[in-house]
């Protein structure tokens, strides 16, 4: 496989094989990523769960204590005193049934993020197959269909992740940017170690954590060690 320069110049500096600490293999990717733009560091976790069986799923939500460091423009379908608290709160797009037939009549998806609340789920559902296949679908479990409007508003403008096991029983998630630094993006990194090994499904026999590694957007993955 042909690599770039810029990929081989930072996998010279990882040592192949080594599995590093956890403080160490970020401070190897914030100074290993050197495309020209502020590359996101992601954190993708191998579970000893099978994805097939639903008493092994492993998913969940996190506030990373320094965000994502992405913009989240967030649209809330609601109405009445629910909409007025969504602007209250700072969503990007409120509305309700109009906004669920642009998305349905126009395929607008101009949003990162959707919240709604327990009596819009029915009309919700009318686009769930559409808002489902790009992760947009409004989710209890998630906290994305809920009363408290302003909580569910806040959090994700305040860097709220979801974690979520895929088909091959790992899970990918962005921890920051590389401007953050070494020192925020491990906090980030341990948040959402936590949270995940709190998930471990009791059905889920030997070893849970298989391997971790994280990486910026163009660089090269490093393997970590998470010890808490």
């Amino acid at each position: 496989m042909k690599v770039g320069k810029r990929f081989k110049t930072a996998s010279e500096k990882i040592e192949t094989g080594k599995v590093y600490e956890s403080t160490e293999g970020v401070k190897l990717v914030v100074d290993t990523a050197n495309a020209k733009f502020d590359e996101t560091v992601e954190l993708h976790v191998r579970l000893g769960v099978d994805p097939r069986h639903a008493d092994q799923q492993v998913r969940g939500v996190v506030v990373l204590p320094n965000g994502t460091g992405k913009t989240v423009r967030v649209l809330v379908i609601a109405k009445g005193e629910k909409a007025d608290e969504a602007v209250a709160a700072g969503a990007d797009i409120v509305g309700g049934d109009e906004i669920i037939a642009k998305i349905q009549k126009d395929s607008w998806f101009d949003f990162d993020a959707c919240i709604t609340t327990p009596d819009m789920m029915g009309m919700v559902g009318r686009i769930a197959r559409l808002l489902g296949p790009k992760g947009l679908m409004p989710n209890p479990k998630s906290g994305t269909v809920t009363q408290d409007i302003t909580k569910a508003v806040k959090e994700l403008k305040a860097g709220k992740v979801e974690y979520r096991l895929d088909k091959t029983a790992i899970i990918h998630v962005p921890i920051g940017k590389v401007s953050f630094g070494a020192e925020k993006i491990n906090e980030n990194f341990v948040t959402v170690m936590d949270a995940i090994i709190k998930a471990k499904p009791a059905a889920a026999k030997g070893q849970y954590l298989k391997s971790i590694a994280v990486a910026s957007t163009m660089g090269p993955g490093i393997k970590v060690s998470y010890n808490k």
